[in-house]
Order: structure tokens, then C-alpha cells, then sequence
């Protein structure tokens, strides 16, 4: 039998002229989407309460008060590239945007943050940490703290929104609750380093596991945690650092099995801070000003 031509098309085979036979390209497989949450949480979405929502959109919460969530981390669903990292509250509402392009097509949508912890054109894995859950959107719109997420495919045109896959089952809409198997770390930075502590900074380090700087307004303080993503569970050499602008650093390293920190540190001003695992590095410049 012949190939007489080349077609994309989401079915495997098409009937051509004549009725020859036509191998055509499959639709891209989706990346295995998690929620955009630390392990084992659980978060209520709810797709139906909002007159903004014109498709398959999905608000997250899962505190009991409605301001319970600000400040709770936010992950990547999946690997990828940062292709916007903004406010664009006044453009359309989303606020502090994170937007990631997953590749074949496939864009994921991280609206109304609270801090933004990676920049356009970051390289992230999934699982990272890349911002914590806000309230911010255009001027005169008074919301409460949630993550309003979005899965865009083959483009990022807003009527290609199509319906949310966590943990290969999509999501029960329009309200469901589900608890994360984003896994890659068991550990969520926010935790690890304490109360009020928010992921303002993320950088991954190869494959191996991500840097991590939070701050907690409150006490003006920064806490660097580096989390393993590889040779979870066994010892290997992590470390983590701080150092205020015009102080010594502080460093935890060692052979640890999970994560290296939390190192926490008064820091007014600028702070020079990372770390390192698997043979992957990362240190940052004097930044975060205050």
C-alpha cells in the first residue's frame, strides 16, 4: 500500500482519495498535568461560581476562611518554560499571571498570585516551586485569595481553554476536590522553612532538585532551602545559603536524604542566597532589595 500524502489530523489513519489508506500525525500527548500543588494537599476547585470564567477555568482553595490560603506555595504542573511572568492585572484581570509553555501545544495558566518566584524564559521542572497564592487583579476588583488555573491547547488564544487533567483523571467538574500526587519532593518550601514564609525565588538545579528563597515579611526575614527532586530518600551531598548584603553567610550542607535547610536570616536589605545537589549549582547575585 502507498502513502500518498501526510495529514495532521488527531485520528491515527484517515481514508484518501481512492481509498488509500493515510497515516496522518496523532494529536500531541499531553504532559502528565499534577495539581499545581505541594504533595498530598488537598484543594477544592470550583469552575461554576465566577461570571469571569468563560470555559474550563478552575478556582482553588482549600482553607476554611477567605483569606486561609494567601501566601500558600504554588507548583508547576509540569515541565516546562516560563513564557509570562507579570502583573497583568489592568490587561485582563489575572493579576500576578504565571503562564507555561509546556511544549506540542500545551500552556498552563497561574492567575491572581501573591509573589511570582520565576521569571520569562526560566527552564522549570514539575513540581517546582513558582509563586504563592494571592488576591492581586485589576484595580477596583476585590477577590479573595485563590489560584485560578488554566489549561490552554493547541495555543494561548482564551477560546482554546479545554478541561484540566490531574494525575491522568480530569478533573470532576464543575466542583470537585482532589489532592495532589505532584510529588517529585515530598516537602513543601513554605513548611519547611515556617509560618508566614512565602516563595519569592526558585531556580532549578539540573534535574536533581530545585533553590528555593522565601521571605516572611512580617520579621523581615529570608530563608533559602534546597529541595531534591533525584535520590530522594538517600543521603547525598545539598546545601543551602544565605548571606545579607555586608554580613557572613550562613550555609547547611551535608549528606542529607530530602532537603538542605532551612537556613533563615534577617535580611533588610539585599540578600545573596542558594544552593546545590546532584552536582548542580546555583548562586545567586546581591537581589530581593527590600
Amino acid at each position: 500500500m502507498r502513502l500518498r500524502h501526510l495529514l495532521r489530523a488527531a485520528s491515527a489513519f484517515v481514508i484518501g482519495v481512492a481509498g488509500t489508506l493515510l497515516i496522518a500525525n496523532p494529536a500531541h500527548a499531553a504532559p502528565a498535568f499534577q495539581l499545581p500543588f505541594p504533595c498530598g494537599q488537598t484543594w477544592t476547585g470550583n469552575s461554576s461560581n465566577s461570571s469571569a470564567h468563560v470555559s474550563w477555568e478552575i478556582d482553588f482553595n482549600r482553607g476554611s476562611t477567605a483569606s486561609a490560603d494567601l501566601g500558600d506555595t504554588v507548583l508547576a504542573a509540569a515541565a516546562g518554560t516560563v513564557a509570562v511572568s507579570a502583573h497583568q492585572g489592568e490587561t485582563n484581570g489575572y493579576g500576578n499571571l504565571i503562564v507555561i509553555d509546556h511544549g506540542s501545544g500545551y500552556y498552563t495558566y497561574y492567575a491572581h498570585l501573591d509573589k511570582r518566584a520565576v521569571v520569562a524564559g526560566q527552564s522549570v521542572l514539575g513540581g517546582q516551586a513558582i509563586g504563592a497564592v494571592g488576591n492581586t487583579s485589576k484595580s477596583g476588583n476585590n477577590i479573595s485569595p485563590h489560584l485560578h488555573y488554566e489549561v490552554r491547547y493547541p495555543d494561548r488564544s482564551q477560546s482554546h481553554i479545554i478541561k484540566a487533567v490531574f494525575n491522568g483523571a480530569t478533573f470532576g467538574y464543575p466542583n470537585a476536590s482532589v489532592t495532589s500526587r505532584n510529588c517529585a519532593t515530598s516537602y513543601d518550601p513554605a513548611e519547611v522553612c515556617g509560618s508566614g514564609f512565602e516563595v519569592i525565588d526558585s531556580v532549578k538545579l539540573g534535574t536533581a532538585g530545585t533553590a528555593n528563597l522565601l521571605w516572611k515579611g512580617s520579621t523581615s526575614q529570608n530563608c533559602a532551602v534546597t529541595l531534591k527532586m533525584a535520590n530522594v530518600g538517600t543521603a547525598t551531598a545539598t546545601s543551602a545559603f544565605l548571606e545579607p548584603e555586608g554580613s557572613t553567610r550562613s550555609t547547611d550542607s551535608g549528606n542529607f536524604s530530602y532537603y538542605a535547610g532551612p537556613v533563615i536570616r534577617t535580611s533588610p536589605g539585599c540578600v545573596k542566597w542558594g544552593g546545590s545537589t546532584g552536582g548542580s549549582s546555583y548562586t545567586s547575585a546581591f537581589e530581593h532589595c527590600g
